[in-house]
């Protein structure tokens, strides 16, 4: 429910707050005073167009901001939606209300933000059918949208049948996405199907072009390092022979390091024997000595092994042409060209083996269209028996409201299609995620008339009235917490005003029900009495909201009664006595 609204600078609102408390509120006042332009408000707060004339004349912007609690029956759809739009710190089970406000500037930018953040005025229309259903005299009225009638329908169904309806709406869902996922996989394996020669020459040319290179992980860096080896080989055995020559090839002018080092080596071992302390000495001179005789030998080796060998460099460097030319088809190293080839070689496997996977599917397809259209026409019955129930519910609710003559009809529409689901009778209809039936709610407003879609309907008093039904019978299947209603006797006189009344009274059990009136029959049954008036300072004219209770409330119904006189204001009193009385 909405808990505060703060507006500034919006249309004749120079600043105004409100706190709302559950149940009925009620907005009285004289045409013109501004409570229209309350709603008009809130309306745009939920994400409603922004237009520069909302902006008071002198300001440079508008500001709207509401605050709701979050709702039980939809808390979890509202926490996903700002999960997903990354709109809380907090924990978000800790979350217990949430703010949303509107700026609108007179240079015409408009800005939104929920809990603080930036967000989209799409983001706040989201959010905000969750929280409030306005119904005024406009179009935008949520049961005239053809859309929502089989939810509503839906949800009727679940408030009288509870757990087996929902076992039919689940196993119903459930079987129609079943049977998509096998249509999927079917029509991809058609395609394939079709294009089954030219892929298979393909993945088998590719798995032959990789697999006929016989290659293994690491090959690439062991070719170049031996691609290095043959192409210095001659620089790298002259190295190795000016280092060997130092080391091992003693002459005259030149003795060799090894026999240089065994002079060392003579002496200290003299000095160990003059000295035996000097041990470590001798130890650390051996081990030198017993390396330089490890490295000659490595070195030889090491000669031994340089290959001066031209031809083996050119295939050496073929074969590594060979690998980059697969890695510019396949993949940037060995491994994800193999791994390439392993897939290319599932994929040849499934589109060899693709006609027995369609006729499997095949099989699976009917069987779940025999099953979806048992489940589906089981559903159309239930729905059928809740219509019935919902077409005489209404119908009494309307008589109530002086539209004794009018009917109200559920109409149910199954449309042919060869590709559809068969019946039992034989007949093949097309089926949808919801089920068998498009459904819409029609209204013949008079006797003697037909039925006709809501959208169809001139009077708007007869809509709003139709409106107030509907939502009446529907309220324990509607989860919107907040229900508006601008203006909803239009058309109605007082005595029916009083059962207005007594429904939005009743109708407010179960929402949070704001209503404009200018019937003091009807606002006498408000649990929270806000008057709206307009105030004329310095010029300039502004709408100021108050709560009245008390006598001040009673002024207030008996200026809409005629005036306030001694009769008006005993009027008055009847009013709220006999709400107490029939309310308690």
């Amino acid at each position: 429910m909405i808990v505060e609204l703060h507006i500034e600078n919006f249309a004749i609102i120079d600043q105004l707050e409100v706190n709302f408390v559950p149940g009925l509120v009620t907005f009285t006042g004289e045409t013109g005073a501004g409570k229209s332009i309350i709603i008009d408000a809130v309306e745009t707060l939920l994400g409603g167009r922004a237009e520069t004339t909302q902006v008071r004349s002198g300001s440079e912007r508008a500001s709207i901001e509401g605050v709701f609690n979050i709702p039980a029956t939809s808390r979890s759809e509202i926490l996903a939606i700002l999960e997903r739009e990354d709109l809380v710190e907090d924990s978000l089970e800790d979350l217990p209300e949430l703010t949303l406000s509107r700026e609108i500037r007179a240079n015409g930018r408009s800005t939104a933000r929920i809990n603080g953040r930036s967000a989209s005025a799409s983001l706040l229309r989201e959010l905000g059918e969750y929280l409030i259903d306005v119904h005024g005299q406009s179009e935008h009225l949520s049961l005239l949208h053809v859309n929502q009638h089989l939810i509503l329908l839906d949800n009727y169904l679940l408030t009288i049948e509870g757990a087996n309806a929902q076992v039919a709406l689940d196993g119903y869902r459930q079987t129609y996405q079943d049977l998509q996922a096998v249509k999927k996989e079917l029509e991809a394996l058609h395609q394939a199907e079709r294009d089954t020669a030219r892929r298979t020459d393909i993945l088998t040319y590719q798995i032959n072009e990789i697999e006929a290179a016989r290659l293994h992980p690491g090959e690439e860096d062991e070719l170049r390092e031996e691609r290095n080896r043959l192409a210095n080989a001659e620089g790298l055995a002259t190295l190795i022979q000016e280092a060997l020559q130092a080391l091992d090839e003693s002459s005259p002018e030149s003795p060799a390091a090894t026999d240089l080092f065994g002079q060392v080596l003579h002496a200290v071992r003299g000095l160990f024997r003059l000295d035996p302390s000097q041990s470590a000495l001798l130890d650390q001179t051996e081990s030198l000595n017993d390396g330089l005789s490890e490295l000659v030998i490595h070195l030889r080796n090491y000669l031994e092994g340089i290959e001066f060998n031209p031809r083996r460099l050119d295939q050496v460097e073929e074969r590594l042409g060979v690998i980059q030319s697969l890695k510019r088809k396949y993949g940037d190293s060995i491994p994800t060209v193999l791994e390439f080839a392993v897939n290319a070689r599932i994929q040849l496997d499934a589109i060899t083996h693709a006609s027995e996977r369609i006729e499997e599917l095949d099989q699976q397809q009917s069987k779940l269209l025999t099953q979806l259209g048992e489940q589906g026409q089981a559903l159309s019955e239930k729905r059928r028996i809740a219509s019935e129930k919902l077409e005489r519910a209404i119908e009494i609710e309307l008589a109530d409201l002086q539209m004794s003559g009018a009917k109200f009809k559920v109409e149910f529409v199954r449309l042919p299609d060869s590709n559809g689901v068969t019946l039992a009778e034989g007949e093949t209809v097309a089926y949808f995620a919801t089920g068998l039936d498009k459904i819409e709610f029609l209204i013949a407003p008079n006797p003697g008339e037909g039925f006709k879609p809501l959208t169809k309907i001139a009077s708007g008093g007869e809509t709003s009235r139709l409106m107030l039904a509907l939502k009446n019978v529907l309220a324990k299947a509607d989860h919107i917490p907040t229900l508006i209603f601008d203006e909803i006797d239009q058309g109605i006189g007082g005595r029916v005003g009083t059962v207005v009344g007594e429904k939005l009274w009743s109708l407010a059990r179960q929402h949070q029900v704001l209503c404009i009136t200018h019937l003091p029959q009807l606002a006498a049954f408000g649990e929270q009495h806000l008057a709206v008036q307009k105030h004329f300072q310095e010029g300039r004219t502004t709408t100021l909201i108050r709560p009245v209770s008390g006598e001040e409330r009673l002024a207030e119904l008996a200026q809409m009664l005629g005036g306030v006189s001694e009769g008006n204001l005993h009027s008055a009193r009847e009013l709220v006595q006999y709400v107490k009385q029939n309310t308690a």
